[in-house]
């Protein structure tokens, strides 16, 4: 049998490889070239031109006044994002800023944001704390920062702050590029050379609050010539790692009354002192409308000084643990006799003598509020029967209180217009007497939801009854 040829077997497979390389070139689709390196090593097609901005053909003060229509989120979260252009102007119109990083406050917050009118620098001025460890977890509510230490008494670490010259050279640069600014918070420092730099570059300041203050911090504050709204937050040792003599005194609020006499509104929070300090404000501050006193630690017989606010229209006392412990004999005391709002916020009042004592030199108050207070019981509740003058009764959260306790408070009042009664759960409506019937029905104004179960505020609807003086219930 004859051997086949080696050559033509070995050109058979070579036919057959280089069919085998072409058959790719049949899988193609119709009418699409055939894959070749050359066309695989070419360069992709140029992007399509992006139509011009036509924005750029307005000029800076036109496009401003568009920008100007958008609201506060818009204008900073999404009108700022689209070039550099647009987040300049967005940074001129911005007139309110809370700053959470001091380095940007020292250089770049005067270029971004140049017309601010209202600052908040306090956040910033709070320290990062350090790296947290499993024994010491960190607290955080909203800027502020505390380590927690598990074995230390108590746990709770002081917040740490940037240093004074830090503080300081922050606020030179504020008083130096914004001239305008109207309100700002800040960091008191022991020293006075941050604010003395704000008093004389800021003329225009009206609005203050200082954090971390002391007596010796509160001395530039009469270096303001325009201030009319003044919030003091006292220094505390537990909170800020400050000395036990640090905080508001006395001595502190004598300066502050010699040195802000066109205050309008004035709060006190965490202050000590006592009778002097308060007359010494009353005296001085011959223009001052409103007063709020929160978390007081002042001596006894503080209230009598209250008396000396010859124009003062609102009193507010907001998360006081005791109101006054010796005010003193009642005929010693005194009255506000401008006061029209009397308010208390998340008080104590388990002590009856203090109470008294305070209904008394608020008895010419038009308008009362209690909200969320302790120990508000209906013998306790019946001192402010001494207020005559009541138009506006509001009561919200004050668990103790019984229907019987209000109905022989509101039924002594004869100018009462308006009632508010929220969250009060021992106020019943199957309790209601024909006396509290007969005067719901002559009151302007009607707020009753005691508790959930309360069917007297949807039994209401469309009688007209709390909406005396405009459409219903109109005498001859």
């Amino acid at each position: 049998m004859p051997e086949p040829d080696r050559n033509s077997l070995s050109a058979g497979r070579g036919q057959h490889r280089d069919g085998l390389k072409g058959w790719p070139d049949l899988w193609l689709l119709p009418g699409k070239p055939p894959h070749s390196p050359t066309a695989a090593m070419a360069p992709p097609p140029p992007p399509p031109d992006r139509a011009p901005d036509q924005t750029l053909a307005f000029s800076d003060e036109l496009l401003l006044r568009v920008l100007a229509y958008l609201p506060e989120p818009h204008l900073t979260a999404s009108a700022s994002l689209v070039c550099k252009r647009w987040m300049r102007l967005s940074g001129r119109l911005r007139r309110r800023l809370a700053v959470r990083d001091w380095a940007f406050v020292t250089h770049r917050l005067p270029y971004r944001f140049p017309d601010l009118a209202v600052l908040d620098l306090f956040p910033a001025s709070i320290a990062a704390p350090a790296a947290p460890s499993r024994a010491s977890p960190v607290l955080t509510c909203g800027a502020v920062s505390l380590t927690l230490d598990p074995g230390a008494d108590p746990p709770l670490g002081a917040c740490r702050f940037l240093a004074d010259d830090v503080l300081d050279r922050g606020l030179a640069v504020v008083a130096a590029r914004f001239p305008n600014l109207r309100r700002l918070s800040a960091t008191a420092a022991s020293e006075s050379a941050g604010l003395m730099d704000i008093a004389g570059g800021c003329a225009t300041l009206q609005e203050l609050e200082l954090h971390r203050c002391t007596d010796l911090a509160l001395r530039p504050v009469s270096a303001f010539a325009h201030l009319q709204i003044l919030r003091i937050v006292a220094a505390s040792s537990p909170l800020y790692g400050t000395s036990e003599d640090g905080g508001v005194t006395d001595i502190g609020l004598t300066i502050l009354a010699h040195g802000c006499k066109r205050l309008v509104k004035l709060e006190l929070v965490g202050c000590e002192g006592s009778y002097d300090g308060i007359a010494a404000v009353g005296r001085c501050c011959a223009m001052l409308e409103e007063l709020t006193i929160a978390e007081h630690r002042m001596d006894g017989g503080w209230l009598a000084a209250l008396a000396f606010c010859g124009n003062l229209k609102t009193l507010r006392l907001q998360g006081c643990a005791r109101i006054d412990d010796d005010p003193g004999p009642a005929e010693h005391l005194g009255a506000c006799l401008t006061l029209e709002s009397l308010q208390l916020h998340r008080c104590q009042l388990r002590d009856r003598h203090a109470l008294h004592a305070l209904f008394l030199v608020c008895e010419g108050a038009r308008e009362l509020l209690v909200q969320n207070c302790w120990g508000l019981e209906d013998d306790m509740f019946a001192l402010a029967g001494l207020c005559r003058r009541v138009k506006l009764l509001s009561l919200e959260g004050c668990s103790l209180l019984t229907t019987r306790g209000v109905e022989s408070v509101v039924t002594s009042w004869n100018d009462l217009q308006s009632l508010q009664v929220v969250a009060c759960n021992k106020i019943k409506d199957e309790e209601m007497t024909g006396a509290l019937s007969e005067l719901f029905s002559n009151l302007k104004e009607l707020k009753w939801r005691p508790d959930n179960k309360s069917l007297l505020a949807a039994s209401l609807v469309g009688t007209g009854m709390g909406k005396k003086g405009r459409v219903f219930f109109k005498r001859v």
